[in-house]
């Protein structure tokens, strides 16, 4: 690529036009961005938690097996809760056969009240009637004062006996009525109780409730696991966003709801910032991405991916294509072409994205640049190019 030259006694460097990248400055709005580094991930992942405590029997998925909705991972231990389950329906039995022994009793109370009553108001008819004829013979003197007072005393007597039968049966049908909504109120409970054991039974060959792919598994045969302990994540891989980190020192420009690029050589999708962890680890900052186009064809998991973060936007600014001649902004030297020589010139460069980066001094709309690495010839002012 370089060829020496005598002329006006100085040894000049010289550079091949076909072996060096050149980029054009141009006008035109730029997206200031910070730069992260992205790991696809799913977007959705389903956490299957055991339902008891409780033994792993055997382990019939591996991490990497895809998966339909239905299909078994993990089979549990269950004769603990087998026999929990057994208690209940005992307890249901014997719940079921008090209720039936309160019924009868409260029944028998019942017919033997209304018995009571039947003979009562029988008795209080016969007084009535006894009543009525001596009060007729009382008025032709047939019958003494005495005998008559007696007469009504009796049947007020039967009277008063028979509505304390009556206030009984209504006061003994209400306490049956509440004992009864007691029983079954207790028996709805163990209902309820049986029906959660045995769908936690049924839980305990734990299954993908979706298709998608194993990405954690408890496959540890024998292993004890409590309640509530993650024994499988089932990935939905129709859908991602991405997982990004970046410098701390970028922790103040980074927030919920920027604009994000995301970018695997050519392919390109948008999408936001949605969470921003609030600790750094290790001098990061961690970050994650929505993006507009979950399920784009080229997304994979795992795949690791650019992050630009949209710190800014310029409608119109002075901007040069990106490229080895510069890693980063402020100032810079750079190869300014003209003809057929290359002259080392000072610039200053601004913010950047994948793309460009912003000139603030040194060059003009127009100007051709060398964009390859060039440090090489760092100390040479002047280039031929051939």
């Amino acid at each position: 690529m370089t060829a020496l030259v005598w002329g006006a006694d100085l040894l000049r460097p010289s550079v091949r036009r076909d072996r060096v990248r050149t980029a054009r400055v141009q006008s035109g709005p730029l997206e200031a961005s910070l730069t992260a580094s992205g790991t696809v991930v799913p977007a959705i992942e389903h956490v299957i938690s055991s339902p008891i405590d409780a033994r792993v029997l055997a382990v019939l998925r591996r991490v990497g097996d895809h998966l339909k909705a239905g299909d078994p991972i993990v089979r549990l231990d269950t004769s603990d809760s087998e026999l929990d389950a057994e208690k209940l329906r005992q307890n249901i039995a014997l719940k079921g056969n008090e209720q039936a022994r309160t019924r009868l009793t409260l029944e028998s109370q019942l017919i033997e009240l209304d018995g009571q009553i039947k003979s009562k108001d029988l008795e209080l008819q016969a007084l009535t009637a006894a009543l009525a004829s001596n009060q007729a013979l009382a008025k032709e003197g047939l019958v003494s004062k005495e005998a008559l007072r007696e007469s009504e005393l009796k049947a007020a007597q039967a009277d008063v006996d028979l509505g304390r039968l009556k206030q009984s049966r209504v006061n003994a049908e209400a306490t049956n009525r509440t004992q009864l909504e007691g029983l079954s109120l207790e028996m709805r409970s163990l209902h309820a109780e049986d029906a959660q054991q045995r769908r936690l039974l049924e839980l305990t060959t734990t299954q993908s409730d979706r298709n998608g792919v194993l990405t954690f598994v408890q496959d540890e045969e024998g292993a004890l696991v409590r309640r509530g302990d993650v024994v499988a994540r089932v990935a939905d891989l129709t859908a991602f966003r991405v997982e990004a980190t970046t410098s701390d020192v970028n922790a103040s420009r980074i927030s919920v709801g920027q604009p994000v690029s995301v970018r695997l050589d050519d392919l390109v999708t948008a999408g936001h910032v949605s969470v921003v962890e609030p600790q750094m680890q290790n001098g990061a900052l961690k970050f994650l991405v929505s993006l507009d186009q979950p399920d784009a064809t080229w997304l994979r998991s795992n795949l690791r991916v650019d992050v630009q973060v949209i710190t800014d936007r310029k409608a119109r600014v002075l901007r040069v294509a990106r490229g080895p001649f510069a890693q980063g902004g402020g100032a810079q030297q750079v190869f300014v072409l003209r003809s057929n020589r290359a002259y080392r010139t000072p610039v200053r460069l601004g913010v950047s994205n994948f793309d460009w980066f912003e000139v603030v001094e040194g060059l003009a709309e127009g100007d051709e640049i060398i964009a390859s690495d060039m440090r090489d010839y760092e100390s040479a002012p002047e280039l031929r190019v051939k």
